[in-house]
């Protein structure tokens, strides 16, 4: 069995019973999704109240995709979040990083492992799918990764594995990848932005219990 717990981030919380069961269950971080074509966007309004909520020691991240200042600044002004999880270029992610004094994740889609990053210049990357071609909005999209490609890749950096997770798969990925970390969204819901808390539990504890080569 892996010694290493493995971290958990329950993403596109927009309603009270995800999130209870989110800290039932004992996610590390959950995410509010601050885009509005996203079937899992909440308003800064919203969010403030959810995530007053939050007891100590899960970490609130806000997920922006290419944000201005502007849009930061007022999401942060109403929402005490712990994270930046951006969909930028990395020299944005830094200078979002530097202005705000947030911990910064960066969205890195991958498709083979030409793509997968060297280095990294913020706390945290996320290595998940390309979207598809048509797809309106970056992110997983539900997609799996081809965990095969990450097989014995050891970066001398934090990162956390997205896209196409869900409770029946992602010990599989865990053992595979050797992802300390995971991010779920859809995979955990029972209708798009609803979150089931039965597939919570288990997505938490299957990640959790999976043996790493």
């Amino acid at each position: 069995m892996s010694s290493v717990r493995t971290g958990v981030k329950i993403c596109g919380i927009t309603e009270e019973a995800g999130l209870e069961a989110c800290m039932k269950y004992g996610a590390d971080w959950v995410g509010f999704v601050f885009f509005e074509r996203s079937p899992r966007y909440i308003n800064a309004l919203r969010a403030k109240v959810l995530a007053g909520r939050v007891t100590d020691g899960i970490k609130k991240v806000g997920l922006f995709v290419r944000p201005g200042d502007a849009d930061l600044e007022r999401v942060l002004g109403q929402v005490d979040l712990d994270i930046l999880q951006l969909y930028t270029t990395p020299e944005r992610a830094l200078q979002i990083q530097a202005k705000f004094g947030l911990p910064v994740w960066l969205s890195i889609p991958v498709a083979s492992q030409a793509d997968l990053p060297q280095q990294n210049i913020v706390e945290r990357l996320v290595i998940e799918p390309k979207p598809p071609v048509n797809a309106t909005r970056p992110g997983g999209n539900a997609q799996r990764l081809n965990w095969d490609m990450l097989h014995g890749w050891k970066p001398a950096y934090l990162w956390m594995l997205a896209g196409g997770l869900n409770p029946e798969n992602v010990g599989q990925a865990v053992a595979t990848t050797g992802a300390a970390a995971v991010d779920v969204s859809s995979g955990v819901e029972s209708a798009p932005g609803i979150k089931n808390p039965d597939a919570i539990a288990r997505f938490i504890h299957n990640a959790r219990t999976s043996a790493v080569d």
